[in-house]
């Protein structure tokens, strides 16, 4: 009896002590999968956030200056890029814009006649779209109207030549205001200055007629340097 006793008491001792070990080992598992676990996800987190960072430090832009420098009607024209209206342009007032880098389509608008033109933006270029030989092309003149032919220097003064269109059915008399910005050196600092000049022409225009006349802007400063294109700031029809 003593010598089983004996044995079952060691029998006993031995399953605690497996039991024990089993525990450990199982709670070790647990431990080391989550730790795996852990890991897997900081790993991801920092992925993703690389890839964020990457892509907001890779969208890079471009400048984009449209203009309808010489057309003929002294009116506001819709500007469209890729389809968008992004702003209005002039015959005095070009329009900028901040591109996003690649392949655009930019466009204006001029009654129901539309031009268009494809450019490339890249960072740190400076593109610009003129439309005006397009607009002068292809838009049926609907109403009275003026424009800027030519320009010349004249003595102390700028020669501009104007054009009068009257597509109406009665005689109208047309006044237009002219307008040039130039550069010039001042006499005294020798320090490079800008100025501008205007002036206004009126003349009766028939039903039917186009007439051309000649406007001189005389200069502030005698010693100008460079001249803008002279651009008409207001047209008036009585």
């Amino acid at each position: 009896m003593k010598l089983i006793a004996l044995f079952s008491l060691v029998i006993a001792i031995g399953l605690i002590l497996a039991a024990g070990c089993v525990a450990t080992a199982n709670k070790n598992t647990v431990n080391s999968s989550s730790s795996s676990s852990n890991t897997t996800d900081s790993s991801l987190n920092a992925t993703s956030s690389l890839n964020a960072t990457s892509n907001i430090s890779t969208q890079l832009n471009g400048s984009l200056r449209v203009s309808v420098g010489g057309f003929l009607y002294p009116t506001n024209l819709s500007v469209f890029l890729d389809n968008q209206t992004v702003g209005m342009v002039n015959p005095t007032s070009p329009l900028y814009l901040i591109v996003s880098e690649g392949n655009h389509t930019i466009g204006v608008c001029a009654d129901f006649v539309c031009e268009q033109e494809s450019v490339t933006i890249r960072f740190g270029r400076y593109v610009t779209v003129d439309f005006s030989e397009r607009l002068h092309k292809d838009v049926v003149i609907m109403q009275p109207t003026a424009r800027v032919l030519e320009y010349y220097k004249e003595g102390n003064g700028l020669s501009v030549d104007i054009e009068f269109i009257n597509p109406s059915g009665k005689d109208l008399q047309m006044s237009a205001e002219v307008s040039c910005g130039y550069s010039y050196i001042d006499d005294r600092s020798g320090i490079k200055m800008r100025d501008s000049t205007r002036g206004m022409l009126v003349q009766k225009v028939n039903a039917g007629q186009r007439i051309t006349k000649g406007l001189v802007l005389n200069r502030v400063n005698s010693n100008s340097l460079s001249y803008s294109y002279p651009v008409i700031e207001e047209l008036k029809v009585k």
